[in-house]
């Protein structure tokens, strides 16, 4: 499997409580009908108090496909057009991070392994 990865900042002009909620009910149920996506995830930024190290960005969006070919096809959909044009509503295109990935896991315990 293949992750494309957003790194996302919000528009000027809206509250973290206003863009996270748009993103996560209203682009999020836009964003999951693209075909071919296998798994959707948001990551929504947490401001920890006294954090010397400022967020780059206000939250992160993992698309997961089955191989490039399907990520290929998807970006040829409606459903896909349909989000890219939403983006427009909440999040400020010019600081944006983009990139496609594999992934290598190095650790993957669980709860109760710890």
């Amino acid at each position: 499997m293949i992750k494309l990865v957003y790194c996302i900042t919000k528009k000027a002009g809206l509250t973290d409580e206003e863009f996270f909620d748009y993103w996560e009910n209203v682009h999020g149920a836009i964003g999951a009908r693209i075909p071919r996506l296998r798994k959707l995830v948001q990551s929504h930024r947490l401001t920890v108090p006294g954090d010397r190290h400022e967020p780059g960005y206000d939250g992160m969006a993992e698309l997961w496909f089955d191989d490039i070919e399907a990520l290929l096809a998807a970006r040829q959909s409606p459903e896909w057009k349909a989000s890219t044009a939403d983006e427009a509503n909440f999040i400020d295109h010019s600081k944006v991070a983009y990139f496609l990935s594999e992934e290598r896991i190095i650790l993957d315990r669980t709860k109760e392994e710890m």
